[in-house]
């Protein structure tokens, strides 16, 4: 493989993996901008962590190639460690010490003097809005500020990369939207952010381009409003009068079917939201006006693309042909990149 341009930040050629008679990545090509946010979206066993993995050192690849700034993950593993760094998707810090031994001991290991560990500990503690909590044990941190001090510890000595693993499993949506915010800062600065996430709007939010991922391929790759104009630039959602007119609505349908939320009798279908498309498929799928209780038009969300594209939601349950479900498989083990995680930072 050829060396990449100086923009590129990661890009992969082919990329494999299997776990026995299983394959998790089927031929992966992703190429990343320097500077950007990557997004890699995709449901429970979609392939996202072993991805990660693979491209932080922590994994080998069955087949393809894989460059990390510039860097090959193979033959230049321990170069690409120094690059880089990784944040799993559980905050893996030592919740015996405080924050801001956390943060020294991260410098210390990264080879740090003790009154550069101390200086660079301060900035980071600032930056994250710890400063207060900086002398308290981590245990009594709430799940926000754990998640925080373990991104500003991948951030002790400035990576090239950043890889965040579904940073914002299970916080709160303040801590999020402040998670979000601090992602936002780091490529201002020249961070390259290299996010999985199972959170559409994250991806939305932050991605400035998003790779859709299922059963271990790249279905879908581009920015989001690109990938939302692939399907539709907007869904109308039809409310029906019972279960049984939601029944025939869906199957009048068919593989039309953009949105489906049988709790709340809705189902949705692309749309181009003029008048005249909307009444067209009023007219086609409830003749009789006896189905459908009330319409809306809304905007193409990125879950309408993945639904198009995958037949199901970014965030449903993967069956028996969506992934991996062994509960010992690396996609399945939220802490299988935490603990790893960290070593990824220390060389």
């Amino acid at each position: 493989m050829s060396e990449p341009p100086a923009q590129t930040a990661v890009e992969t050629t082919g990329l494999r993996k299997s776990y026995g008679s299983m394959t998790v990545l089927d031929g992966i090509d992703l190429h990343v901008t320097r500077g950007s946010v990557y997004a890699l979206l995709g449901p429970n066993g979609a392939g996202k962590t072993t991805t990660v993995r693979i491209l932080s050192t922590l994994t080998p690849p069955d087949g393809g190639t894989a460059r990390v700034a510039g860097l090959d993950v193979v033959a230049q593993r321990r170069r690409v460690r120094r690059a880089i760094s990784l944040t799993g998707q559980y905050a893996a810090v030592d919740e015996l010490q405080t924050g801001e031994e956390n943060l020294r001991m991260m410098g210390r290991l990264r080879r740090l003097s003790r009154a550069q560990a101390r200086r660079r500990a301060a900035e980071l503690l600032e930056r994250f809005d710890l400063t207060e909590a900086a002398g308290r044990r981590v245990g009594t941190y709430s799940g926000g500020m754990r998640r925080r001090l373990d991104l500003a510890a991948g951030l002790v000595t400035e990576p090239a990369v950043l890889f965040l693993d579904e940073p914002t499993t299970g916080l709160d949506p303040r801590s999020r939207r402040a998670m979000w915010d601090v992602v936002t800062d780091l490529t201002a600065g020249g961070v390259t952010v290299f996010l999985t996430t199972q959170y559409l709007e994250e991806a939305d939010r932050l991605a400035d381009r998003i790779a859709l991922m299922d059963a271990g391929r790249i279905v879908a790759e581009g920015t989001a409003a690109e990938l939302k104009n692939r399907v539709a630039e907007q869904r109308l959602d039809l409310v029906a009068t019972g279960p049984s007119a939601f029944d025939a609505l869906a199957a009048a349908l068919g593989p039309r079917v953009a949105h489906r939320d049988p709790a709340r009798l809705t189902v949705g279908v692309a749309s181009d939201g003029t008048a005249a498309h909307v009444r067209a498929l009023l007219d086609e799928l409830d003749p009789a006006g006896t189905d459908v209780e009330r319409f809306a038009v809304h905007d193409t969300t990125l879950d309408d693309v993945f639904l198009a594209l995958t037949g199901r939601t970014a965030t449903s349950t993967p069956g028996p042909d969506g992934g991996p479900t062994d509960p010992n498989h690396p996609d399945e083990q939220d802490a299988a990149s935490t603990g790893a995680g960290k070593e990824a930072t220390v060389v």
